[in-house]
């Protein structure tokens, strides 16, 4: 009986392991180059990002998926405008941690957009 709940003991820490590595390695592109139009392409730094939101994907993924190519795949579909992502979640989210105080990204167009 003994060996037996060792034994039963040594797997889940194995399959804890396994599950903690697997989340781990589930960060997503380090960046992403998103197409900005006539103003030139985004290079969005998505694991910083991911780290200062503590993994919280919902506050930048209420308006499309997980999924590469979402945005531009969301525009075409006439489910996304052109610049709904970046005034809605992008430049607001920037906005209110300047006027908190708080460190933040860019909060203007041409800090972005690669010319």
């Amino acid at each position: 009986m003994k060996k037996n709940s060792v034994i039963l003991s040594l797997l889940c820490c194995f399959i804890m392991a396994a599950v903690v590595f697997a989340a781990e390695q589930n960060k997503g592109a380090e960046g992403i180059v998103i197409k900005g139009g006539s103003q030139g392409d985004i290079t969005f730094p998505h694991q910083q990002h991911q780290v200062s939101l503590k993994d919280d994907c919902k506050v930048c993924h209420d308006l499309f998926p997980q999924e590469p190519g979402s945005i531009e795949k969301y525009k075409a579909e006439k489910k996304l405008k052109k610049k709904q992502v970046m005034n809605t979640s992008c430049l607001k989210c920037h906005r209110e941690n300047k006027k908190q105080g708080v460190k933040t990204g860019p909060t203007s167009c041409g800090q972005c957009h690669n010319k």
